[in-house]
Protein backbone atom coordinates (compact mmCIF):
# COMPACT_ATOMS: atom_id res chain seq x y z
CA UNK A 1 0.00 0.00 0.00
CA UNK A 2 1.34 3.66 -0.96
CA UNK A 3 0.37 7.06 -0.51
CA UNK A 4 -0.21 7.42 -4.40
CA UNK A 5 -3.08 4.47 -3.89
CA UNK A 6 -5.04 6.04 -1.40
CA UNK A 7 -4.60 9.81 -3.56
CA UNK A 8 -5.91 7.49 -6.34
CA UNK A 9 -8.69 5.82 -4.37
CA UNK A 10 -9.92 9.02 -1.90
CA UNK A 11 -9.68 10.93 -5.97
CA UNK A 12 -11.91 8.15 -7.11
CA UNK A 13 -15.01 8.04 -4.05
CA UNK A 14 -14.79 12.36 -3.94
CA UNK A 15 -15.76 12.26 -8.32
CA UNK A 16 -17.53 9.46 -8.37
CA UNK A 17 -16.25 7.83 -11.84
CA UNK A 18 -13.14 6.56 -12.45
CA UNK A 19 -13.23 8.92 -15.86
CA UNK A 20 -13.30 12.04 -13.85
CA UNK A 21 -10.89 10.99 -11.43
CA UNK A 22 -7.70 9.95 -14.29
CA UNK A 23 -8.75 13.05 -15.82
CA UNK A 24 -7.70 14.80 -12.65
CA UNK A 25 -4.62 12.92 -11.28
CA UNK A 26 -3.46 12.62 -15.11
CA UNK A 27 -3.49 9.54 -15.99
CA UNK A 28 -4.49 6.84 -17.61
CA UNK A 29 -8.06 5.55 -17.05
CA UNK A 30 -6.45 1.27 -16.69
CA UNK A 31 -3.98 2.49 -14.79
CA UNK A 32 -6.10 4.39 -12.23
CA UNK A 33 -8.15 1.05 -12.08
CA UNK A 34 -5.07 -1.56 -11.82
CA UNK A 35 -3.76 0.73 -9.35
CA UNK A 36 -7.33 0.35 -7.29
CA UNK A 37 -7.84 -3.49 -7.80
CA UNK A 38 -4.23 -3.69 -6.26
CA UNK A 39 -5.00 -1.94 -3.44
CA UNK A 40 -8.53 -4.05 -2.72
CA UNK A 41 -6.40 -6.63 -3.05
CA UNK A 42 -3.57 -6.25 -1.01
CA UNK A 43 -5.76 -4.79 1.84
CA UNK A 44 -8.05 -7.52 1.55
CA UNK A 45 -11.25 -5.00 1.31
CA UNK A 46 -13.98 -4.20 -2.03
CA UNK A 47 -13.56 -0.31 -1.48
CA UNK A 48 -16.02 0.32 -4.68
CA UNK A 49 -19.29 -1.70 -6.00
CA UNK A 50 -19.04 -1.81 -9.14
CA UNK A 51 -22.09 -2.17 -11.65
CA UNK A 52 -23.52 -1.03 -15.21
CA UNK A 53 -24.12 2.27 -13.87
CA UNK A 54 -20.68 3.20 -12.40
CA UNK A 55 -18.87 2.51 -9.52
CA UNK A 56 -20.17 3.95 -5.71
CA UNK A 57 -18.33 3.61 -2.11
CA UNK A 58 -19.18 0.30 -0.20
CA UNK A 59 -19.99 0.25 3.51
CA UNK A 60 -16.53 -1.00 4.12
CA UNK A 61 -14.90 1.39 1.66
CA UNK A 62 -16.08 4.49 3.32
CA UNK A 63 -14.49 2.90 6.50
CA UNK A 64 -11.41 2.54 4.66
CA UNK A 65 -11.22 5.11 3.19
CA UNK A 66 -11.98 7.28 6.37
CA UNK A 67 -8.53 6.02 7.59
CA UNK A 68 -6.95 7.15 3.99
CA UNK A 69 -7.92 10.53 4.51
CA UNK A 70 -6.12 10.28 7.96
CA UNK A 71 -2.91 9.12 6.95
CA UNK A 72 -2.75 11.25 3.63
CA UNK A 73 -3.49 14.58 6.63
CA UNK A 74 -0.32 12.97 8.41
CA UNK A 75 2.00 12.81 5.88
CA UNK A 76 0.77 16.29 4.63
CA UNK A 77 1.96 17.58 8.56
CA UNK A 78 4.92 15.61 8.31
CA UNK A 79 5.91 17.27 4.61
CA UNK A 80 4.79 20.56 5.51
CA UNK A 81 6.96 20.36 8.75
CA UNK A 82 9.92 18.28 7.50
CA UNK A 83 10.10 20.23 4.12
CA UNK A 84 8.40 23.62 4.45
CA UNK A 85 5.34 25.04 3.28
CA UNK A 86 6.89 26.48 -0.32
CA UNK A 87 5.93 24.94 -3.51
CA UNK A 88 3.43 22.32 -1.60
CA UNK A 89 -0.12 22.48 -2.75
CA UNK A 90 -2.71 23.31 0.00
CA UNK A 91 -5.50 21.38 0.23
CA UNK A 92 -8.45 21.83 2.59
CA UNK A 93 -12.62 21.55 2.90
CA UNK A 94 -15.34 22.41 4.62
CA UNK A 95 -19.07 21.40 4.93
CA UNK A 96 -21.63 24.13 5.76
CA UNK A 97 -25.04 24.94 6.39
CA UNK A 98 -26.07 28.15 4.47
CA UNK A 99 -24.47 31.18 6.18
CA UNK A 100 -22.89 34.03 4.40
CA UNK A 101 -20.10 34.39 7.42
CA UNK A 102 -18.70 30.70 6.59
CA UNK A 103 -18.02 32.02 2.77
CA UNK A 104 -16.89 35.17 4.13
CA UNK A 105 -14.18 33.75 6.56
CA UNK A 106 -13.48 31.09 3.06
CA UNK A 107 -12.58 34.24 1.41
CA UNK A 108 -9.94 35.30 4.19
CA UNK A 109 -8.71 31.87 4.30
CA UNK A 110 -7.47 31.75 0.45
CA UNK A 111 -6.37 35.21 0.32
CA UNK A 112 -3.57 34.23 3.45
CA UNK A 113 -2.81 30.61 2.17
CA UNK A 114 -3.79 30.67 -1.26
CA UNK A 115 -0.51 30.18 -3.32
CA UNK A 116 0.15 29.43 -7.26
CA UNK A 117 -1.16 26.21 -6.48
CA UNK A 118 -4.12 24.70 -3.89
CA UNK A 119 -7.55 22.67 -3.63
CA UNK A 120 -10.06 24.68 -1.52
CA UNK A 121 -13.48 23.38 -1.03
CA UNK A 122 -16.55 24.97 0.52
CA UNK A 123 -19.91 23.26 0.18
CA UNK A 124 -23.10 24.08 1.16
CA UNK A 125 -25.65 22.08 1.77
CA UNK A 126 -28.19 19.59 3.53
CA UNK A 127 -26.97 18.50 7.33
CA UNK A 128 -27.49 14.93 6.89
CA UNK A 129 -24.18 15.69 4.18
CA UNK A 130 -22.11 17.74 6.71
CA UNK A 131 -22.61 15.41 9.24
CA UNK A 132 -21.63 12.70 6.85
CA UNK A 133 -18.75 15.02 4.97
CA UNK A 134 -17.31 15.42 8.25
CA UNK A 135 -17.48 11.71 9.52
CA UNK A 136 -15.68 10.07 6.61
CA UNK A 137 -12.49 12.83 6.83
CA UNK A 138 -13.96 14.45 3.86
CA UNK A 139 -14.31 17.43 5.30
CA UNK A 140 -12.18 19.08 8.26
CA UNK A 141 -15.00 21.15 9.47
CA UNK A 142 -18.83 20.97 9.81
CA UNK A 143 -20.82 24.32 10.66
CA UNK A 144 -24.37 23.62 11.68
CA UNK A 145 -27.06 24.75 14.55
CA UNK A 146 -28.31 23.59 17.39
CA UNK A 147 -31.46 24.52 19.68
CA UNK A 148 -33.31 22.71 22.18
CA UNK A 149 -35.61 21.38 19.39
CA UNK A 150 -33.00 19.41 17.85
CA UNK A 151 -30.19 19.13 20.23
CA UNK A 152 -30.83 15.28 21.15
CA UNK A 153 -31.33 14.67 18.04
CA UNK A 154 -28.40 15.82 16.43
CA UNK A 155 -25.99 15.44 19.60
CA UNK A 156 -27.05 11.56 19.04
CA UNK A 157 -26.23 11.32 15.62
CA UNK A 158 -22.80 13.24 16.57
CA UNK A 159 -21.70 10.86 19.60
CA UNK A 160 -22.38 7.75 17.26
CA UNK A 161 -20.06 8.80 14.37
CA UNK A 162 -17.26 10.18 17.08
CA UNK A 163 -17.60 13.74 16.45
CA UNK A 164 -17.94 16.61 18.79
CA UNK A 165 -19.71 20.08 18.07
CA UNK A 166 -17.97 23.47 19.36
CA UNK A 167 -20.22 26.22 20.03
CA UNK A 168 -19.13 29.78 18.29
CA UNK A 169 -21.71 31.89 19.14
CA UNK A 170 -25.67 32.17 20.78
CA UNK A 171 -27.74 33.84 18.51
CA UNK A 172 -31.62 35.10 18.65
CA UNK A 173 -33.62 34.21 15.50
CA UNK A 174 -34.47 36.53 13.49
CA UNK A 175 -36.69 37.18 10.04
CA UNK A 176 -34.70 37.56 7.17
CA UNK A 177 -37.54 39.61 4.70
CA UNK A 178 -36.98 42.26 1.55
CA UNK A 179 -36.50 46.01 2.25
CA UNK A 180 -39.61 46.67 0.66
CA UNK A 181 -41.85 44.06 2.61
CA UNK A 182 -44.50 45.09 4.64
CA UNK A 183 -43.04 44.07 8.31
CA UNK A 184 -39.92 45.85 7.21
CA UNK A 185 -40.52 48.57 9.50
CA UNK A 186 -41.27 46.72 12.77
CA UNK A 187 -38.08 46.65 15.02
CA UNK A 188 -39.54 43.24 16.32
CA UNK A 189 -41.86 40.76 14.48
CA UNK A 190 -44.30 37.92 15.82
CA UNK A 191 -44.75 34.61 14.19
CA UNK A 192 -48.79 35.60 13.77
CA UNK A 193 -47.84 38.14 11.76
CA UNK A 194 -45.89 35.88 9.34
CA UNK A 195 -48.70 33.49 8.50
CA UNK A 196 -49.79 34.94 5.40
CA UNK A 197 -46.48 35.29 3.70
CA UNK A 198 -44.19 32.60 2.01
CA UNK A 199 -42.07 30.64 4.58
CA UNK A 200 -38.93 29.64 2.82
CA UNK A 201 -36.39 27.00 3.90
CA UNK A 202 -33.41 24.81 3.01
CA UNK A 203 -34.57 21.53 1.40
CA UNK A 204 -32.56 18.54 3.00
CA UNK A 205 -33.02 15.72 0.31
CA UNK A 206 -34.19 11.99 1.20
CA UNK A 207 -33.38 13.04 4.94
CA UNK A 208 -35.85 16.11 5.52
CA UNK A 209 -36.40 15.88 8.97
CA UNK A 210 -37.42 18.58 10.83
CA UNK A 211 -34.33 18.16 13.00
CA UNK A 212 -32.27 18.47 10.17
CA UNK A 213 -33.73 21.38 9.14
CA UNK A 214 -31.68 24.81 9.23
CA UNK A 215 -34.22 27.06 10.37
CA UNK A 216 -35.45 27.55 13.81
CA UNK A 217 -38.89 26.26 14.67
CA UNK A 218 -39.15 23.93 11.84
CA UNK A 219 -41.73 21.71 12.88
CA UNK A 220 -44.19 25.22 12.93
CA UNK A 221 -47.50 24.51 10.56
CA UNK A 222 -47.29 26.98 7.68
CA UNK A 223 -49.94 27.72 4.96
CA UNK A 224 -47.25 28.64 2.39
CA UNK A 225 -43.97 26.64 2.07
CA UNK A 226 -40.89 27.10 -0.20
CA UNK A 227 -37.81 25.14 -0.05
CA UNK A 228 -34.81 25.93 -2.36
CA UNK A 229 -31.41 24.66 -2.40
CA UNK A 230 -29.26 27.49 -2.58
CA UNK A 231 -29.44 30.65 -0.73
CA UNK A 232 -29.63 33.03 -4.22
CA UNK A 233 -32.63 31.36 -4.94
CA UNK A 234 -33.95 31.98 -1.36
CA UNK A 235 -32.71 35.80 -1.74
CA UNK A 236 -34.68 35.93 -5.19
CA UNK A 237 -37.79 34.95 -3.79
CA UNK A 238 -37.65 36.63 -0.60
CA UNK A 239 -37.78 39.85 -2.68
CA UNK A 240 -40.13 38.80 -5.21
CA UNK A 241 -42.79 37.20 -3.49
CA UNK A 242 -42.71 39.15 -0.35
CA UNK A 243 -41.39 35.60 1.63
CA UNK A 244 -39.09 35.61 4.59
CA UNK A 245 -36.67 32.68 6.13
CA UNK A 246 -35.52 32.52 9.60
CA UNK A 247 -32.12 32.23 10.37
CA UNK A 248 -29.28 33.50 12.87
CA UNK A 249 -29.50 37.50 12.34
CA UNK A 250 -25.66 37.28 10.59
CA UNK A 251 -25.87 39.15 7.69
CA UNK A 252 -23.31 40.51 5.16
CA UNK A 253 -24.42 43.27 2.08
CA UNK A 254 -21.64 42.24 -0.54
CA UNK A 255 -22.97 38.58 -0.01
CA UNK A 256 -27.06 39.15 0.27
CA UNK A 257 -27.47 42.37 -1.22
CA UNK A 258 -28.90 45.36 0.05
CA UNK A 259 -32.45 44.81 -0.45
CA UNK A 260 -32.40 42.36 2.81
CA UNK A 261 -32.92 42.52 6.02
CA UNK A 262 -32.75 40.93 9.09
CA UNK A 263 -35.20 41.45 11.78
CA UNK A 264 -35.20 40.00 15.16
CA UNK A 265 -38.37 37.24 16.09
CA UNK A 266 -40.14 37.56 18.98
CA UNK A 267 -39.70 33.93 20.24
CA UNK A 268 -38.28 32.74 23.23
CA UNK A 269 -35.68 30.27 21.37
CA UNK A 270 -32.08 30.89 20.62
CA UNK A 271 -29.87 29.29 17.99
CA UNK A 272 -26.44 27.80 19.25
CA UNK A 273 -24.13 27.95 15.77
CA UNK A 274 -21.13 25.80 15.85
CA UNK A 275 -18.55 23.71 13.78
CA UNK A 276 -17.90 20.09 14.10
CA UNK A 277 -14.74 18.14 14.10
CA UNK A 278 -14.27 14.42 14.00
CA UNK A 279 -12.59 13.23 17.23
CA UNK A 280 -9.68 10.74 15.49
CA UNK A 281 -8.60 13.99 13.38
CA UNK A 282 -6.70 17.03 14.59
CA UNK A 283 -7.24 20.60 13.50
CA UNK A 284 -4.98 22.03 10.54
CA UNK A 285 -3.45 25.25 10.73
CA UNK A 286 -5.46 25.85 7.79
CA UNK A 287 -8.57 24.48 9.92
CA UNK A 288 -7.59 26.89 13.02
CA UNK A 289 -6.98 30.54 10.49
CA UNK A 290 -10.34 29.48 9.37
CA UNK A 291 -12.08 29.28 12.45
CA UNK A 292 -10.08 33.02 13.80
CA UNK A 293 -11.81 34.37 10.61
CA UNK A 294 -15.12 32.80 11.08
CA UNK A 295 -15.11 34.91 14.82
CA UNK A 296 -14.35 37.99 13.33
CA UNK A 297 -17.32 38.38 11.11
CA UNK A 298 -20.07 36.90 13.52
Amino acid sequence: MTLQQLKYAITVANTGTITEAANKLFISQPSLTNAIHELEKEMNVVIFNRTNKGISVSKEGEFFLSYARQVLDQASILEEHFKGEEGRKKQFCISTQHYSFAVNAFVDLIKKFGQDEYDFSIRETTTYEIIEDVTNLRSELGILFMNDFNEKVISKILRENDLEFHTLFTAKPHVFISRKHPLASKKEIENEELLEYPYLSFEQGEHNSFYYSEEIFSSMERKKNIRVRDRATLFNLLIGLNGYTVCSGVIDKKLNGKDIIAIPLKQKDFMRIGYITHKKGNISRLGETYLEALLKYI
